[in-house]
């Protein structure tokens, strides 16, 4: 292949890896909070969450790197979805913030990890980023 050759493949899923201290843990925040989905064959070590078309890895003190941020578009209401984790003592880094590119939340995991929730900005109120 010459080095101004694009490599042939199709890319069916990208899933982050994160690293977690407690995979009990971990769950009990992506699968009762977040409304995820625990793979059947997951272990104490190792298990994939999973929601709509998407998921993540969580591995026990091996892969990933802590603090990993993690970007989750979705379309719903992003202040109902804040109130909703706020009611769960989810850990708010920004509350809901509207940029140009999203209406974005971030939120923090037990493990540190960030997830930046963003959902389509409102063309019809000011941007923070301008």
């Amino acid at each position: 292949m010459a080095n101004n050759e694009r490599a042939n493949f199709r890319v069916e899923n990208i899933a982050p890896v994160l690293n977690v201290k407690d995979i009990a843990t971990s769950l009990s925040f992506y699968v009762d909070i977040l409304g995820f989905t625990n793979a059947e064959w997951g272990d104490n070590n190792f298990t994939s969450i999973n929601r709509d078309n998407t998921g993540l890895y969580l591995c026990k003190g091996a892969q990933g790197s802590p603090g990993t941020w993690i970007w989750i578009g979705f379309d719903g209401n992003i202040f109902s979805l804040h109130e909703a984790l706020k009611a769960k003592a989810v850990t708010i880094k920004l509350p809901p913030t509207n940029f140009s590119w999203a209406y974005e939340m971030h939120i923090q995991d037990p493990d540190g990890h960030v997830l930046r929730f963003g959902t389509d900005p409102d063309e019809k109120a000011p941007f923070a980023d301008k």
